[in-house]
């Protein structure tokens, strides 16, 4: 079987997890990856690739991303998410225009520091490895590219947006630089990826429906997902 699953991850796993849920579940022999790793915290758009289609996984990662998040202004932790601890805390004195206001100060090209805590390697060891044993490296800023951010919601302290981005942006990250400038930090509190490229979250499926339909009837063909992506991009 070569081709892909449009696989809605839940929160509390991780990616890989996924991958060892269908391998235990199937008699498995092919390849298989994943093609842009979500944190356990988060849930959403997983591609997983079998087969053949594992050499196509770079193509997949390369392709925009979609997310709507929840971040929590006044706290701070030290994963930027609230799987971590909480290192500061600041009164929220801010109102909806100055969130609007800094949210598009982040559209664009801009330089961005990831997360200590992500699958980040340093001299051939992911930083969480690396943190989980006391050792706090701070990666080099890179080049990051936001399409596209949108305020959906203010309840204050918590902020929900929609933002359209690059490969290799981090909204731990983001939502990190966003409390900076408004100069009361703030944390992830919820993430869920919407789409990776074309393929979209009211198109994916569970794990339990994996198990259920069989894999088989789980997968996209190679074919198929090709021909999907090609559409999309002549569109763009």
């Amino acid at each position: 079987m070569d081709g892909i699953i449009n696989l809605n991850k839940p929160k509390n796993i991780t990616s890989y997890d996924a991958i060892r849920f269908i391998k235990r579940n199937f008699n498995f022999s092919e390849k298989i990856g994943h093609a842009g790793t979500l944190d356990p915290l988060a849930e959403g758009v997983l591609i997983i690739c079998i087969g053949k289609a594992t050499k196509l996984s770079r193509f997949f990662m390369e392709l925009e991303k979609e997310y709507w998040a929840k971040l929590l202004l006044g706290t701070v932790t030290d994963t930027l998410d609230l799987e971590g601890k909480v290192i500061e805390k600041k009164d929220v004195n801010v109102d909806v225009n100055d969130i609007e206001k800094v949210l598009k100060e982040f559209e664009g090209e801009i330089e961005q520091i990831p997360p200590s805590v992500s699958a980040i390697k340093y001299k051939g060891k992911p930083l969480y490895k690396l943190y989980r044993k006391g050792v706090v490296i701070s990666p080099k800023p890179r080049k990051v590219y936001i399409k596209e951010i949108k305020l959906l919601k203010v309840d204050l302290p918590y902020v929900e947006f929609k933002v359209i981005c690059s490969k290799g942006t981090y909204i731990r990250a983001l939502c990190r630089d966003i409390g900076e400038k408004l100069k009361c930090g703030a944390t992830q509190a919820e993430l869920i990826r919407l789409r990776i490229g074309p393929f979209r979250i009211e198109d994916s499926i569970s794990l339990d429906e994996v198990k259920e339909k069989g894999l088989e009837n789980s997968i996209i063909p190679i074919e198929k997902a090709v021909g999907i992506l090609e559409k999309w991009k002549s569109n763009l």
